[in-house]
């Protein structure tokens, strides 16, 4: 007789695909109640609206919007705030506490270069995620019924930034409140939702590493805010706009929305000067930072790439120098700046072969483009058919399917999900 010893913890491989099968199988039930309602919900629709509102992307296929019953639009913005703090880390929130399980779950769902700034254990990191997420999901729907919106919206629009997502309750998004006090707040939320949550929480506590010492905030900060500077003065000398206040309004909004990936939008950006738009292409590509709600690159890995390269400059000169690359004091590997330049490639290959299939179903390019960025880097909003004020109804099922799985590849950052079907890493 042999005796078979009883395991009972997960291992990293399982624990991945634990992740990767616990988001398909919720965005999977999260299409159910689209389905049961009908109208423009085919299965494809569907798919696609469950796929964005896990994800946080907020691509929709509705154009009329307000047409859902209210328990269906708060269902939408449910999808994002669950899917903004993770599926899989909501769900150990809500179970037992079990063994180490929990630990090799949550470190599955968490990047390697998220982590450097939790100088915790994994569960109170859990903690904090939860703290962070909840305090200023509160406060946002506390600032916004202050500032003139009903309870019900308030609650909608703050689960939809908090989480970078984007479904609003309105056809004209976050134009429809017309309200320069609500943009300037959910700018401010939005910008918080794109930061990382260890940073907020130790700022917060007066604790370093945080907001205020950390080198690449100020970076993320100053390239956010040059990117507004460069298209408010754009939109204002080419006379989008008549007075210098409203280019301001609308270029900070839109850039900060994309940068951060929420996409909420306040104007149409498709009729915008070519150079505003090339900016907004960029922060689509760039993103927010690791450790926040925000899917895409991010900002961390685009930071540590630039200063690879100097690095390397530095080694053209100095071929036997000893050159340590440091973000915030800390060194970082040379497998972990690999694996940073691997992921910036994989990211452009992918956006190139989503941009061709979408073409090759007839899509223009500008549309096919967009679209491949936007949804990768779950931001929602593109140009041509996508836009600001756009939305993804005019893309073939086959398109939306593709879509789809660009967005899973966007939010699980690209090797968890591609690791599924990579058959070598379960010999």
């Amino acid at each position: 007789m042999v005796f078979v010893p009883k395991i009972t913890e997960l291992n990293f491989r399982e624990g991945m695909l634990t992740v990767v099968l616990g988001w398909i199988i919720t965005c999977i039930a999260g299409a159910l109640p689209y389905i049961m309602w009908g109208h423009e919900f085919t299965l494809a629709n569907a798919w696609f609206e469950s796929v964005s509102g896990y994800t946080t992307t907020g691509s929709t296929i509705l154009n009329n919007i307000e047409a859902l019953p209210k328990g269906l639009l708060f269902w939408r913005s449910s999808t994002h705030w669950i899917g903004g703090i993770g599926v899989v880390l909501f769900t150990i929130l809500i179970l037992p506490e079990s063994s180490s399980e929990r630990i090799v779950l949550l470190n599955t769902e968490i990047s390697d270069l998220a982590k450097r700034n939790f100088q915790y254990r994994s569960r109170k990191v859990l903690i904090i995620l939860a703290v962070v997420y909840v305090g200023l999901t509160l406060l946002e729907i506390i600032a916004l019924k202050l500032a003139g919106m009903n309870m019900f919206d308030s609650i909608n629009q703050s689960f939809a930034t908090i989480a970078t997502g984007g479904f609003s309750t309105k056809n004209a998004s976050i134009a429809g409140f017309n309200s320069p006090v609500i943009d300037v707040i959910i700018m401010v939320f939005m910008v918080l939702a794109g930061l990382h949550f260890g940073l907020i929480f130790n700022t917060i506590i007066g604790k370093s590493p945080n907001l205020f010492k950390s080198k690449i905030v100020r970076a993320f900060l100053t390239v956010l805010a040059l990117g507004i500077v460069i298209t408010s003065l754009k939109l204002y000398v080419d006379g989008v706009y008549d007075n210098l206040g409203d280019a301001f309004r609308y270029g900070a909004f839109q850039v900060i929305s994309v940068g951060t990936t929420t996409g909420f939008a306040t104007a149409d950006t498709r009729y915008w000067p070519s150079l505003t738009q090339i900016i907004i292409i960029y922060f689509t590509i760039q993103c927010a930072m690791v450790g926040s709600t925000s899917g895409g690159m991010k900002f961390d890995r685009i930071y540590i790439f630039f200063k690879s390269i100097k690095k390397q400059i530095e080694l053209l000169k100095h071929p036997r120098a000893i050159i340590n690359l440091k973000v915030d004091g800390k060194i970082v590997s040379s497998e972990m700046e690999m694996r940073v330049k691997t992921f910036i490639i994989f990211y452009l290959l992918i956006i190139l072969i989503v941009t061709t299939i979408l073409a090759a179903m007839n899509i223009d390019l500008i549309t096919s483009f967009s679209a491949a960025i936007a949804t990768i880097g779950n931001v929602g909003p593109g140009f041509g058919d996508v836009s600001s004020l756009g939305n993804f109804s005019t893309i073939p099922d086959a398109g939306k399917y593709v879509l789809s799985i660009n967005m899973l590849l966007g939010r699980l950052e690209i090797f968890s999900f591609i690791s599924l079907f990579v058959m070598d890493s379960w010999k």
